[in-house]
């Protein structure tokens, strides 16, 4: 999956799963599986974009890495964690929305994020890029715990696409409408757990950013 742009988010979360079966069955214990999970995404976010580039398939490098780390660790078992190596990120919801807004306003906040959440919901990727405004952006948060691009994502077109592939149509995926951060937004669940979060920044009457929280340890409180 490129940095720049999205595979489906089920091949995300059946990339994670992967490497965390990989890493518990060499360890027979979550919590250990779990740092090397963190550490195998911490050494892809280190590389360069030309190395990562270069790698033609990410999945079969961090297959890899997850392996030479269990392995190291397997070797010296005095290293592998008891505990977290640091305390799970707490739970933020996504951008703060400005201080003391006026009905109309959120009115017509909650307005384009239904119009967009239905075009999500439908399946509908030309009626989701017609909420886009042309210069709209994506932004999404991996935290370092799914493999989720680097960079915002920019234009209509490249934004509804990015979402299309990222949100619509997963299998055994629902999109919903939520409260995020005091405004309408979106949350996607697979078996009744959070997988994403989404809130949007309007103007006028277009969508100009999306926000899209993929991060584990921020969707707990969602589940």
């Amino acid at each position: 999956m490129a940095e720049t742009g999205a595979g489906s988010l089920a091949e995300m979360l059946d990339e994670r799963q992967h490497l965390l079966e990989i890493a518990q069955w060499m360890f027979g214990s979550e919590l250990a599986a779990e740092y090397v999970l963190e550490e195998t995404y911490r050494r892809w976010y280190a590389l360069d974009d030309a190395e990562r580039a270069g790698i033609a398939v990410p999945r079969g490098w961090l297959t890899r890495t997850v392996g030479s780390i269990c392995l190291a660790l397997l070797a010296d078992p005095e290293h592998v964690p008891s505990r977290p190596s640091r305390p799970p990120d707490p739970v933020t919801d996504l951008p703060v929305r400005p201080a003391g807004p006026g009905r109309e306003l959120l009115d017509r906040h909650d307005r384009i994020a239904r119009r967009f959440a239905a075009a999500c919901q439908s399946g509908d990727t030309a009626a989701l890029r017609a909420v886009l405004a042309p210069d709209a952006i994506v932004v999404s948060d991996g935290g370092g715990k799914v493999r989720a691009p680097v960079r915002p994502v920019h234009g209509a077109d490249a934004a509804a696409t990015f979402v299309a592939t990222l949100l619509i149509g997963q299998p055994g995926a629902e999109v919903a409408l939520a409260s995020v951060n005091g405004r309408t937004g979106l949350v996607l669940r697979r078996a009744g757990r959070a997988v994403a979060v989404v809130s949007v920044s309007v103007a006028m009457a277009e969508v100009t950013a999306v926000w899209i929280i993929l991060n584990p340890d921020k969707l707990h409180r969602w589940h």
